[in-house]
């Protein structure tokens, strides 16, 4: 069954979307089942490997730091925007990454993108350099600490 349904949720999804999209009629029901079946063929064709962190506890304690981190730029980024944002000055800071896995780096981009003030704009895999867009920039050297000893650390922790 696993050969001719690989991903069965998502080929379930698709024809659900199909039918959606479309009036219901036999016909539409066995073309949306035929395109479904080939859409799940071609994801299992290109889906990664799948990875597992090494150890959890880092990962835990990563969650712990990540949320107070988010709230406590919430409310900064929210001081400022109510303060009408008097000498704030944005900037661009690079940060030379040792990450390698790419579900930890994943992760990375995720906790980057959701802290308010903070956005991954790209990523050099042949060079390991980041480029963030920091909303309130006082001092790079400080941003590239905590991107490295505070996630990165945890990260590399994790997944090794």
């Amino acid at each position: 069954m696993r050969r001719i349904l690989p991903h069965p949720i998502l080929s379930l999804g698709l024809v659900g979307v199909w039918l959606l999209l479309t009036r219901f009629s036999l016909g539409h029901l066995v073309l949306g089942s035929a395109v479904a079946v080939v859409a799940g063929w071609s994801f299992a064709r290109v889906e990664p490997e799948a990875q597992r962190p090494r150890a959890i506890l880092p990962l835990v304690r990563l969650v712990g730091i990540v949320a107070f981190d988010i709230l406590r730029s919430n409310l900064a980024v929210a001081r400022l925007l109510a303060g009408g944002g008097a000498g704030r000055q944005s900037g661009f800071v690079e940060v030379q990454l040792r990450l390698k896995n790419r579900l930890a780096l994943g992760m990375l981009a995720v906790i980057v993108t959701t802290t308010p003030g903070t956005a991954w704009l790209e990523y050099d895999d042949k060079t390991g350099i980041l480029l963030l867009h920091v909303f309130d920039l006082k001092d790079p050297a400080e941003w590239q600490d905590l991107i490295r000893n505070r996630y990165e650390a945890l990260l590399m922790e994790a997944f090794g």
